[in-house]
């Protein structure tokens, strides 16, 4: 009899050993490690309490395997979220072969904002050159030529060419230096008799003034303490045609002036001529009838 308790003893005992592992295990769980992303990022899934089980381990998502390890009470797999998934939060499980599962959520998150670095700007200022400096170049004024009264023509009936009797050339003209003094006669054209004037500018202070004019002297005076002079100019025998006037004061000032006949006494001779010829004529016909009746 006492064999036979301590055989139910023992039985019941290992009874209640056997029953009390099954009332202590946990219920199946899983979970995800980070918890959010952005869609195409990685995440670790972790189950626990999937006893007495064999085979493989599946995390599904959306209906479709998400990733697969092989079958343990408590294990972990790493799976890549889906390109596709919307930025929300999503369900996920984890099932074994045995009919157990577990659920979780993941918060899909926006994409992070794509920065496109820009290359720096890099701003070259081209060389400053400064250009050549170039003095411009000095401009030296010739000297001023001695002024001449230009020539008056006038229309006479007189045929007498114009004179070619110049002064001879003089030893002073070598001592004429341009642009130091000016001659001027008040008239162009003048007749024989009528009065002309000469004014002159640039001799020496004082200097005595000698104006020639076709190899003779034609006027006489002195500078005053300005180098000007003024003088008449008189011709004791002209010629018509151009003739220059010289005046001579340590410096040569030279002047030009047309001599020309009057038109009045050119008139009268060629009237003159006109009744010669027809005296000439009229004498010669005469003597033709004076012959004749003396035959």
């Amino acid at each position: 009899m006492r064999s036979l308790g301590l055989l139910v003893a023992i039985t019941a005992g290992v009874t209640v050993l056997s029953a009390t592992p099954a009332g202590a295990q946990q219920a199946p769980s899983v979970s995800v490690n980070p918890g959010s992303g952005p869609a195409g990022s990685t995440a670790t899934f972790t189950w626990s309490g999937f006893y007495r089980c064999k085979g493989t381990m599946r995390i599904n998502w959306a209906g479709s395997v998400l990733a697969t390890a092989p079958w343990a009470a408590n294990g972990s797999v790493t799976a890549t979220i889906p390109a596709g998934s919307k930025p929300t939060t999503h369900s996920y499980t984890a099932t074994d072969e045995c009919g157990r599962s577990a659920f979780g959520r993941f918060t899909v998150t926006p994409p992070p904002p794509v920065t496109t670095a820009r290359p720096p700007i890099t701003t070259t200022q081209p060389p400053v050159t400064n250009p050549p400096v170039t003095n411009p170049p000095v401009t030296t004024r010739p000297p001023v030529i001695t002024t001449t009264t230009p020539p008056v023509t006038t229309t006479t009936t007189s045929s007498t060419p114009p004179s070619s009797s110049e002064n001879p050339p003089s030893s002073t003209d070598a001592l004429t230096t341009p642009g130091e003094g000016v001659l001027v006669l008040d008239k162009e054209n003048i007749q024989p008799g009528d009065d002309l004037t000469a004014t002159g500018t640039g001799c020496p202070k004082g200097a005595n003034v000698t104006l020639r004019s076709l190899g003779q002297d034609v006027g006489q005076t002195v500078a005053d303490g300005d180098g000007n002079f003024r003088s008449p100019v008189r011709f004791s025998t002209i010629e018509p045609g151009r003739h220059k006037v010289r005046a001579e004061c340590g410096i040569v000032l030279v002047g030009n002036v047309d001599v020309t006949l009057s038109s009045s006494s050119g008139g009268t001779t060629s009237t003159l001529v006109v009744l010669l010829f027809f005296l000439l004529v009229g004498a010669a016909m005469l003597r033709r009838q004076f012959s004749g009746l003396r035959r």
